[in-house]
């Protein structure tokens, strides 16, 4: 053989590997072409949208903070996101059941009027200042967060067809894995950018990268070919309110689910606006420092995203929901404990670790709890709940932290947690495609 065709082979070899990988691994070859390359792109979706979302999420708030906005603020602000988000949730549902167009809901709300906020976010310092700056600048970041609840029964409905079901363990482990280095990577590279640049300055490049990076996320689900799943001609009398309470009342395992991730959710919400903020104001952490410390979450999740995705296959999401929500509450109750920035690396390796595998199994569990034909509005409902309890946890929280400090808020969402997880523990049973599954599979 030629030096020429050998190089070519390996070559080939090579581009062979690595579309494998990006479809989830080596098992993905006994899939059919279409299945494969759908599970690419969803892949590079996924890689890019985790990079700008880290951008967004991490520095979002020191932006609005940067601008002049109080800790109450913040609070108020991830608390009226998740109550717009209720407002659209149930409208995206109705339109993934009766139009069946998915892929187009996805891209004209979170691909689309989601990611253009944040060059309008960019723009904000320069054409408003003060306490006008700041609201313009929570109103937009509202609308983000809207747009995307609108349409995240659409995402979830076709990510149930895209992905399947006997390999969702191990996709989404591979998957989250990449996502995971690309978080890191973007928060570090962005932190250094914000920490070099005077504010906002720093701040606007940072939502402007966030956009080009978001763009091509969205540029790659618009290459996946939506499943076959025509509309269903439902009755909106389904989606009043004696309609979902029926829904809920036909399936309690279900409606405990929606329970209990509202209790979750309020607890987390306590606390979750304000880690960043604490980490600023009162350890004095530079915005590189917030970027070192949420690469280390990000670095010690990844070796640990793959071993949770086999578990989950093979025992089931909800063991290793149980598994991971049990440790989780221990994190925020140790910040209190923090002096300085560097105090919070132990607790942000832990933090990566157990919400890697406990993102993975909630979700897994989430696909295996909602029955095909009624993804959509079940997941609306669900998310329903997970908005208005974070949306009032937020704004206790707010109200907590400016009255007695961010220690107490820490503690409270801790206690939270646990008892949220008893609720889990004692009411919420596998469901049973899930279970057969599980033990196919073993």
């Amino acid at each position: 053989m030629t030096p020429y065709r050998s190089s070519k082979a390996a070559w080939q070899r090579i581009r062979q590997n690595a579309a494998l990988m990006t479809a989830g691994g080596t098992w993905s070859e006994q899939l059919p072409k279409d299945i494969r390359d759908n599970l690419r792109w969803f892949f590079f979706d996924g890689f890019f949208a985790s990079a700008g979302d880290a951008i967004t999420v991490t520095y979002i708030p020191l932006f609005i903070l940067a601008l002049g906005a109080t800790s109450t603020q913040i609070g108020l602000m991830a608390s009226l996101a998740s109550l717009s988000a209720t407002l659209l949730l149930l409208p995206g549902a109705i339109l993934a059941d009766r139009l069946g167009k998915r892929k187009l809901i996805v891209l004209l709300g979170g691909g689309g009027i989601t990611r253009l906020t944040l060059p309008l976010l960019a723009l904000t310092p320069l054409l408003f200042a003060g306490p006008s700056a700041v609201y313009i600048a929570i109103a937009l970041k509202v609308t983000a967060d809207a747009f995307a609840n609108l349409s995240l029964p659409a995402w979830t409905s076709m990510t149930g067809d895209v992905v399947p079901l006997a390999w969702r363990g191990r996709y989404f482990s591979a998957r989250n894995i990449m996502m995971g280095i690309s978080n890191m990577v973007s928060i570090l590279l962005v932190g250094q950018l914000i920490t070099h640049t005077h504010a906002p300055v720093g701040y606007q490049l940072a939502l402007m990268v966030a956009f080009i990076v978001g763009s091509v996320s969205t540029y790659s689900y618009a290459r996946i070919r939506e499943p076959n799943k025509p509309a269903i001609p439902q009755d909106l009398r389904s989606y009043s309110p004696a309609g979902l309470l029926a829904s809920l009342r036909a399936d309690s395992n279900f409606a405990t689910f929606c329970l209990y991730n509202a209790f979750w959710n309020f607890s987390m919400n306590l606390a979750g606006p304000f880690f960043t903020i604490y980490l600023v104001q009162d350890l004095h952490a530079t915005a590189a420092m917030v970027g070192v410390t949420s690469l280390v979450a990000s670095l010690t999740g990844l070796p640990a995203q793959r071993w949770f995705g086999q578990l989950s296959d093979r025992w089931g999401p909800r063991r290793v929901q149980l598994l991971t929500g049990l440790l989780i509450p221990i994190l925020p109750i140790s910040w209190v404990f923090t002096t300085n920035v560097w105090h919070t690396i132990p607790i942000q390796i832990g933090s990566g670790i157990l919400w890697g595998g406990f993102n993975l199994a909630t979700f897994n569990f989430l696909l295996a709890l909602t029955p095909p034909e009624h993804r959509a509005r079940f997941t609306a409902l669900n998310q329903i709940a997970i908005a208005f309890a974070s949306a009032i946890g937020a704004a206790i929280g707010g109200v907590i932290a400016g009255q007695f400090g961010y220690h107490a808020v820490f503690i409270l969402s801790g206690i939270g947690r646990f008892l949220a997880m008893l609720v889990f523990i004692r009411f919420v049973r596998q469901p049973q495609p899930a279970v057969a599954m599980v033990k196919q599979e073993i």
